[in-house]
């Protein structure tokens, strides 16, 4: 499975909003700008998060996004999810009754499908964050956190 640009774009985000002191809000801008994402294709994203209950918005001058939990309560199949990616492998196929080699291929499927699933769901937020931190700790890169 290979991460598309919105979801790519998503999860650099909400890193993004982890690391804010507090988990408080930060402008769509600052976002763009520390992540190098384009703006008005962000703004659609986190839109897209906010409905699905993953990040709150703020208004005001100090106001933006934030994320509304915790970010090992935030799963990276939550985020595919609200960005509107799937992970159907099979979603149209219906194995034919006749065939035991096209039941056996559709349970396999089937089968690793529920694995993905299940992993998806399992690796949080704060998962990606130490794996990133624990990369750039391992070839010597400085503070920053670009994604």
């Amino acid at each position: 499975m290979k991460l598309t640009t919105r979801s790519h774009y998503s999860v650099k985000a909400l890193l993004d909003l982890s690391l804010q002191p507090g988990y408080g809000p930060t402008s769509v801008k600052a976002i763009a700008q520390r992540q190098d994402l384009p703006a008005p294709y962000l703004e659609k994203l986190l839109i897209k998060m906010r409905r699905a209950g993953l990040v709150k918005s703020v208004r005001g001058a100090r106001g933006g996004y934030q994320l509304a939990h915790r970010p090992e309560r935030i799963s990276l199949g939550q985020i595919l999810e609200a960005v509107g990616e799937t992970f159907e492998p099979l979603s149209r196929h219906a194995p034919d009754i006749n065939i035991a080699e096209d039941w056996v291929t559709f349970s396999v499927w089937h089968q690793l499908h529920q694995k993905l699933k299940e992993a998806l769901y399992s690796i949080t937020l704060a998962d990606l964050y130490y794996d990133a931190r624990s990369w750039q700790a391992a070839v010597g890169e400085a503070n920053n956190f670009i994604i």
